[in-house]
């Protein structure tokens, strides 16, 4: 969508094959439905959030702006708000609202748009594009083809990396693809066991050995496979290329805010008020009652001791179990889950200020289709709005 309004706000006559029976289908599912549009931080920041090939987008990004989505899509009357960690949405919640803005977009511009068409392949000739073939075997000639047609993930709204295909039927390479800003499966059932449990205000970290590859402070979930949350997605971007060749370390900081001797202190202060009661029936004022089991048994005590009867030693280790609940991540859930595929037709084949093909000219890429991904908070859709933007804009002006 924001590929041919930036084609037809060039002059061009732009058409959009869409092979769903409506536009903006992962859009709509976006934000758990609310379409978390863009990241209001200025670019810099939103830079780096990009964890893969950010130096590619620098000019996009430049062109094009969170500023510009965010006007574009006011300016046709949705109004926008921003929220925590700087993420916008609509003041609706509705997702809907957002894709209804775009469709006004694209009617003033007078894009046409063929619903229920799908592309079958790419027309080249003489190392020019020519044009494309629909599913309904229909020959459509066209200067320029932009490829907007997302990854692998959640693939009921039509992610079936056709995108992959045409490009390497054109020549180019597309690297590793895996799921990315998905849920993590753990092997310990006592983790499994916790599903439902939210938290709030933790540390997390996943480790390779020694080696700490990923850290962020903020919210999670258990489930009935592993975690998820906020948290637990940014780290699929950074752990998931490792964590496929070998299981990783999942450390959670129950209280990031308490050092360790701030901590026992505190500990000491509530076991002072609970001397002849069980330990399992003592730390209602740190956890919440779910998680209670699981730091004892992670710290080793029998939770039927009595308070009184715990030693110094102890209390230690029960600083350390609600320093560091440790799990062992054993692999990730799948496309139909993930929010994002990682990789995608190699950058180095592709021009970064137009997004057109070094291999075939006429030919553009934007969005998820490209080897570009970043972390949750809008970044990966303001990654798809500059990308399509310029690379609309370049086709219409047939640079090269």
């Amino acid at each position: 969508m924001a590929a041919a309004i930036a084609a037809a706000e060039s002059g061009s006559t732009a058409v959009i094959f869409e092979k769903n029976e409506k536009l903006g289908k992962k859009l709509f599912i976006t934000g758990k439905g609310r379409c978390n549009l863009t990241n209001a931080s200025d670019m810099k920041t939103v830079m780096e959030n990009v964890v893969s090939n950010p130096k590619f987008l620098y000019s996009a990004f430049r062109s094009f702006t969170n500023e510009d989505i965010m006007r574009m899509i006011e300016d046709e009357g949705c109004p926008l708000k921003t929220e925590r960690g700087n993420r916008v949405f609509p003041v609706s919640d509705h997702s809907s609202d957002v894709i209804r803005a775009l469709e006004r977009c694209l009617r003033k511009r007078k894009v046409t748009v063929r619903l229920n068409e799908g592309v079958r392949g790419l027309l080249t000739e003489n190392g020019n594009i020519s044009g494309i073939v629909t599913e309904k075997n229909e020959k459509i000639s066209a200067d320029a083809v932009i490829v907007a047609t997302g990854g692998l993930s959640y693939p009921s709204t039509g992610s079936d990396g056709d995108g992959y295909r045409f490009a390497k039927e054109a020549g180019h390479s597309v690297t590793e693809l895996l799921p990315s800003l998905v849920p993590f499966i753990v092997q310990e059932q006592e983790c499994r066991d916790l599903s439902g449990l939210s938290l709030k205000n933790v540390q997390v970290s996943v480790t390779d050995g020694e080696k700490e590859i990923y850290g962020e402070f903020g919210e999670m979930l258990f489930t009935h496979f592993g975690v998820s949350g906020p948290v637990i997605l940014s780290a699929s971007c950074i752990a998931g290329p490792v964590l496929k060749k070998k299981p990783l370390t999942l450390h959670i900081d129950l209280k990031p805010a308490l050092p360790d001797e701030m901590l026992d202190a505190r500990i000491l202060r509530d076991f002072s008020e609970a001397k002849n009661r069980e330990l399992k029936n003592s730390l209602a004022g740190l956890f919440p009652a779910r998680l209670i089991p699981e730091v004892i048994r992670q710290s080793g005590i029998d939770p039927e001791k009595k308070i009184h009867d715990i030693s110094r030693e102890e209390r230690t280790a029960l600083v350390r179990a609600t320093k560091n609940l440790t799990y062992t991540i054993t692999g990730m859930r799948g496309y139909s889950e993930a929010i994002i595929t990682k990789g995608g037709v190699d950058v180095r084949e592709i021009n970064p200020s137009t997004m057109e093909s070094r291999k075939v000219r006429g030919l553009y890429f934007a969005g998820e289709v490209l080897d570009v991904d970043a972390m949750t908070g809008g970044y990966n859709l303001q990654i798809a709005w500059s990308t399509g933007y310029a690379a609309g804009r370049a086709a219409a002006a047939g640079k090269t």
